[in-house]
């Protein structure tokens, strides 16, 4: 939920040159000493020259409607209703080229007015924008096409998740439930393209590890239905709104059962069948990228991408061994500390059976992470400036998705200020919430982290759109992780059992380091990865499972976690030592949060330039 969508009110753009703005871009076409010159006219009363800056926040715009457009279902998550009916073929080669075309045309307009002159704000988006365009065209060289279903990206799940009105697919109108409709008929013919694209993969050796197809099949199998009021696609049916009228209702009933039974679970039937009785005897053996043509250098780029810094795959795995043996120090520390008779495995099973370290009921639970929130509220003025206007609220995990949920979550305000920003705790299986676990959770999801840095980047409304509702997740993680560096300074792990849960999740993102390096750049079998985190973390090896099989899915992208907070921590690290006595953590923080979320190398560049302004 950290990342989860914002209602954003879009209108359309301008079109691109009307005729004052075509004579202020052939100003802009002028060279300077045509401005220079003693005998050039002045403007001509009521003619406006468009600066830099201002066409690029204009074709910002621009490609943010376009982009929108391209992108329906992006618009939907976004609380955007013009393009609800919507759904392109997103896996077919017209959609793919389009798409291609869309970056290209769009990169060469932005770098064609260039960021000479830009500075602040103007020069962060137009190097955010520059460099994520081009990562996009680059991301055209590896194949992710010809492999489009995992058990962690499964499309046909997200369908079914919008359709039961679970997710952003509003179902309050009758034009909204018609929208479905239009919507729901598009699916079967990229389920189909899902198949020709994995049949064109199996020639090209580009295929899913097995261990991941054979859950696909149990997720597709779960969705299948013999009767359409079986399904998730029902539930809008079965819960229509109260004053639909009855011609609506029996209208929409006779559609939408007609639409579930003869195009949907036949297309879910199809892909399913597929998956299970051709693909699953083609899926290899092995767990890694690395095994893949050219799976060495997709993997580097999809680093790369993640984490928003040059470093390769040799240098992330070490980096995750060095804060694997640092973390463990740490915790060997701790442990003597409190001269516990064991060794670090002992301890590890000490802190998830005793007694001691669970929660009496729910109402302990929350009492007590809200006793936490006044605690730390106290001593932010002593860290922090900048704090966002929004109101913000502790819940709980709401029942009917308790059981599936993280331990705890944060979604950010709503952006017309209706919703707060909301922590929601989860109470499911109380035992295994434990108090030594609170702490580092609530400072990572809540306040200062992923609160303040997402509801302040929500608050920022002269940013360009792609940037207010974008994300980099090397930032925002790393952001989270960051903020539960600074307990201490805020007043909480008093408790050395509190600070060795801090230690133990820290431990947990440096092995993600190790181990998704592993599996894709060192040929590290799904149960090596198994085995290494069962060795040198607490986790059980259900979690230890799961986690190894989601790095399988999704090569890179656990990198971006530690490597964030690494990299914010050396930034703060280069300003102390850079300004010394003048360095005002407060600032420094202001600093960090006042741009929203950017890619690190871009952050760093950012915050080398406030470190000079500080020494002038």
């Amino acid at each position: 939920m950290t990342a989860s969508p914002t209602r954003a009110s879009a209108r359309p753009a301008a079109p691109l040159l009307g005729a004052s703005l075509l004579a202020a871009a052939l100003a802009l076409a002028l060279p300077v000493a045509a401005f220079a010159a003693p005998a050039a006219a002045a403007p001509s009363p009521g003619v406006i020259v468009e600066t830099k800056a201002a066409k690029l926040t204009r074709l910002y715009e621009q490609y943010w409607e376009e982009n929108l457009k391209l992108n329906p279902l992006m618009a939907t998550q976004q609380g955007d209703p013009r393009y609800n009916d919507q759904l392109p073929n997103i896996a077919g080669a017209q959609y793919r080229q389009q798409r291609r075309a869309f970056f290209q045309r769009w990169l060469k307009t932005v770098e064609s007015v260039g960021a000479q002159g830009l500075s602040s704000q103007d020069l962060l988006s137009y190097e955010i924008f520059v460099r994520n365009a081009r990562l996009e065209l680059e991301s055209d060289r590896f194949p992710s096409w010809q492999q489009p279903v995992n058990q962690f990206h499964n499309f046909a799940a997200g369908v079914a998740q919008l359709g039961s009105g679970a997710g952003a697919q509003p179902f309050k109108t009758v034009a909204d439930y018609d929208n479905w409709l239009k919507r729901a008929a598009k699916v079967p013919a990229i389920f189909d393209q899902f198949v020709a694209n994995s049949r064109e993969g199996v020639k090209r050796g580009v295929v899913q590890p097995k261990a991941l197809m054979v859950k696909v099949v149990s997720q597709l199998d779960a969705l299948i239905k013999d009767k359409p009021e079986d399904t998730l696609f029902w539930t809008p049916v079965a819960k229509f709104p109260a004053d639909f009228s009855d011609a609506d209702k029996q209208r929409l009933t006779d559609a939408y059962r007609n639409a579930i039974a003869t195009e949907l679970m036949p297309a879910y039937a199809r892909l399913r069948d597929y998956v299970r009785d051709d693909y699953l005897a083609k899926a290899r053996a092995s767990a890694g990228l690395g095994a893949l043509p050219n799976g060495g250098e997709w993997y580097a780029f999809n680093a790369r991408r993640s984490t928003s810094t040059a470093l390769t795959p040799a240098q992330i795995h070490q980096i995750g061994l060095d804060e694997v043996a640092r973390i463990h120090g740490e915790m060997d520390k701790t442990i003597a500390a409190l001269k516990f008779k064991g060794d670090r495995q002992a301890f590890f099973k000490f802190l998830q059976t005793d007694p001691r370290f669970v929660f009496k009921d729910e109402p302990a639970l929350l009492a007590h992470y809200r006793g936490l929130e006044a605690k730390i509220n106290k001593r932010i003025p002593e860290q922090f400036s900048l704090t966002p206007k929004a109101p913000f609220e502790i819940r709980p995990v709401e029942a009917f998705r308790a059981q599936s949920a993280a331990g705890g979550s944060y979604m950010r305000p709503s952006e017309d200020g209706t919703r707060p920003g909301i922590f929601y705790v989860n109470t499911y299986d109380l035992p295994t919430r434990k108090t030594w676990d609170a702490e580092d959770l609530y400072l990572h999801e809540a306040i200062p982290g992923h609160h303040f840095q997402l509801a302040l980047q929500q608050e920022l409304t002269d940013l360009p759109k792609f940037r207010r509702f974008g994300g980099e997740t090397a930032f925002t993680e790393g952001w989270g992780l960051y903020a539960e560096s600074l307990g201490k300074d805020l007043g909480v792990y008093e408790s050395p059992y509190d600070y060795f849960g801090y230690l133990q999740n820290e431990l947990w993102r440096a092995i993600r380091l190790v181990v998704d390096t592993g599996l894709h750049s060192k040929d590290w079998t799904r149960e090596q990865v198994i085995d290494y985190m069962l060795a040198n973390s607490a986790e059980s090896e259900t979690q230890s499972t799961a986690e190894a099989e989601r790095y399988m899915a999704i090569p890179g992208q656990a990198l971006a976690y530690k490597i964030g907070e690494l990299k914010i921590m050396e930034l703060r690290k280069r300003a102390q030592t850079a300004l010394g006595p003048r360095f005002d953590v407060r600032e420094f923080h202001a600093e960090m949060l006042k741009d929203g979320a950017v890619p690190l190398e871009i952050l760093e560049r950012k915050i080398d330039r406030w470190i000079e302004s500080k020494k002038a």
